[in-house]
């Protein structure tokens, strides 16, 4: 698309540490900017995206960041550290908007507000309806991941629980199946469902085709908002049954009525004209947001679930109207986080027509989304009647949230101070500590693996885990594959750092040294420690062995050091050596369960077979029918293997071998 091909601007890196002086290419190229709408980003010297931003006008906007003192504040540090920056021309605000928050979540820059994915949405999916077989009675089930035009879909739903909560529904007032097909097709009597009125039981014809389906358009139009229209039509042919004198028919009608009356009276069901609507409120303490979205399908509040962002401290200061765009009113920090999470989580996530708020939202945005959507898409900032109910639940909600969150956080910190103290840590930032342990599992020397956990910004890091199997060792020796895992994980990373200090320059993308190692054990497992990294030459000081106290009872462990230093206890009630073992624990899971899956892969799966040269998948197919599995070819002889078809006397040696 020509008018919207990227018109990039990039500076040459002259210098790794930020000064106020910008390189000269960098002013150049904002010199050179067009007077149009389009997004811009910010680089340092390293390749770390720094910021995104829009603009109606680039040269104004961008122009502004490098005209005006911003003295010592968090905008003035970004800026000082600008060495190239990057624009993407677009047509309009919309365009802008829409590129600008897809960058956010692809680039993760540093000084934006950021909203981190969250996990799919889970919804309710009704099976499409056949003419033969189970299709002809379609099950009721939770759902998350791709959705597929011939089935029917009800959500997204804010939890799993909401959407178990509707199935559960669904089987007290339509009595719809959530049985599987091959449990379906194979049936002979009704299961226990059936026996306590939460199915109809079509798998053995205690129902027809005609009455399920019935009952099923009866469930999807209740789920769609129709509960009223749904209980008068049920109201009104329970009647012509009675007066048909068909009582039986009645009483089954009669017994739906009043469970889905029960429903409509406990979850307060109003008839509002609202069918899909979001509610969205935010609130600000502390330096931590909270956006609480809150779901209504069909007329039904489904529950609501809270986001935190990130980089909310420097919201006001990088949103300024003064430095850039005529805005005609400083936007609050609140409407700064919600215009955020609209922009970034409707990216994704189909956006109901209609959006309750508790700040105002941009225009522009809405606009954009409409755009995007083809729905247009409406908010209401002071709402009235049902409408106010949903949205002061969801204001309530989003206080407590952010409580909770900052008393976390509050107790995190804590710790994270306790241990700095407890071990001189020469640390400026808390927020930058960064721990990382490893541990070591195996079961009798087999599958040994090793594991590195993270702790950083006062939590464990999941996504920075690894797991490292361990070779070429005696089976057995934790020595060894600790002295392993350590030069696997650190070698290069030593390297790197030696030739950037003769040098004098960081090659980008280069990582960091943690401010502590730890390492599960005691002197033993600390002097091998200590030998890697006399090799590597890196700082003794990092290493600290946690070593298992009398009895090897929590709450007595002792902390061992690799230069030399006494150790150390810190005390049962020390909040240090909880967070000490927190981590320690972690790592010790993390091992144990990748050694585990290992292990069972070997054994069960028969994943070592494959190893051996020569088997390919049908002499291992032929082996493992003839044994009835990978442990059954180990208890078989060498001659017994080499009874099956395909496998030599010389490979049934080595097959014996490699399982032996």
């Amino acid at each position: 698309m020509s008018e919207n091909a990227p018109n990039m601007s990039a500076a040459v890196v002259t210098d790794s540490a930020p000064t106020p002086a910008h390189p000269e290419q960098v002013l150049s190229d904002v010199a050179s900017l067009p007077a149009l709408p389009g997004v811009y980003r910010y680089f340092d010297a390293q390749g770390n995206v720094l910021y995104v931003g829009k603009a109606i006008n680039l040269k104004k906007r961008v122009s502004s960041y490098f005209q005006k003192n911003h003295g010592g504040t968090r905008i003035g540090y970004m800026v000082s550290k600008i060495a190239r920056l990057e624009t993407t021309v677009v047509r309009s605000e919309a365009e802008a908007l829409l590129l600008e928050n897809n960058l956010i979540k692809t680039l993760n820059p540093k000084y934006n507000i950021l909203f981190r994915d969250d996990k799919s949405y889970p919804y309710l999916k009704i099976t499409a309806l056949g003419k033969s077989g189970s299709e002809q009675f379609p099950r009721v089930a939770y759902y998350r991941g791709a959705v597929e035009k011939k089935h029917h879909y009800f959500g997204p739903y804010p939890s799993a629980w909401a959407v178990k909560e509707a199935i559960l529904l669904m089987q007290k007032v339509f009595r719809l199946r959530t049985c599987e097909d091959p449990v379906f097709s194979n049936r002979t009597r009704p299961c226990l469902l059936y026996q306590i009125k939460r199915c109809s039981g079509p798998c053995v014809g205690h129902i027809s085709p005609e009455a399920y389906a019935q009952d099923l358009a009866d469930a999807e139009r209740f789920l769609n908002g129709d509960a009223r229209e749904v209980m008068r039509e049920l109201e009104a042919r329970m009647m012509a049954y009675a007066d048909k004198l068909e009582f039986e028919q009645a009483a089954e009608l009669r017994n739906q009525v009043a469970a889905l009356s029960n429903v409509l009276h406990q979850q307060s069901v109003d008839n509002v004209s609202d069918r899909d609507v979001d509610i969205l409120a935010v609130k600000v303490q502390g330096g931590r947001a909270c956006v609480n979205l809150a779901m209504v399908r069909g007329g039904r509040h489904l529950g609501d679930r809270p986001y935190f962002p990130v980089h909310v401290e420097d919201a006001a200061e990088l949103d300024d109207p003064d430095a850039g765009d005529t805005v005609a009113a400083v936007r609050s920090v609140e409407m700064q986080v919600l215009d955020a999470f609209i922009a970034q989580h409707y990216l994704n996530v189909p956006a109901p027509p209609s959006l309750v708020v508790s700040v105002p939202v941009d225009k522009g945005l809405l606009q954009a989304l409409s755009e995007q959507t083809g729905v247009k898409i409406s908010a209401v900032h002071n709402p009235r009647e049902q409408r106010r109910v949903w949205l002061e639940m969801a204001q309530t909600n989003a206080g407590l949230q952010l409580a909770r969150l900052l008393a976390e956080e509050g107790s995190q910190q804590a710790r994270t101070r306790a241990l700095v103290e407890a071990l001189d840590l020469a640390l400026d930032n808390l927020d930058e500590l960064r721990v990382e342990c490893f541990d070591i599992s195996h079961t009798a020397g087999e599958s040994t693996q090793a594991s590195c956990v993270v702790f950083h910004h006062h939590k464990m890091q999941s996504a920075e885990y690894r797991r490292f199997k361990i070779s070429d060792i005696t089976p057995g020796d934790d020595y060894a594959a600790m002295r392993q895992v350590l030069l696997r994980r650190y070698g290069k990373l030593a390297e790197t750092l030696a030739e950037a200090k003769r040098s004098g320059v960081v090659p980008a993308g280069t990582g960091r040294l943690p401010d502590l190692v730890l390492v599960d054990g005691g002197k033993g497992q600390v002097s091998m420690a200590r030998e890697v990294f006399e090799q590597l030459g890196l700082d003794l000081s990092l290493i600290v062995g946690v070593e298992k106290g009398e009895g090897r009872r929590i709450g007595l462990e002792e902390l061992v050091f690799a230069d030399g230093r006494d150790k150390v206890y810190l005390g049962k009630d020390s909040a240090a050596l909880m967070l000490v073992a927190q981590i320690r624990d972690e790592a010790h899971r993390f091992a144990i369960t990748g050694m585990r899956a290992a292990r069972a892969k070997v054994r069960m799966d028969g994943g070592k077979l494959e190893e051996i040269p020569g088997i390919g998948p049908k002499r291992r197919a032929r082996l493992l029918q003839r044994f009835g599995g990978v442990r059954g070819v180990a208890l078989a002889s060498e001659a017994d293997i080499a009874q099956v078809e395909g496998i030599s006397t010389d490979l049934a040696a080595e097959i014996y071998r490699a399982l032996h």
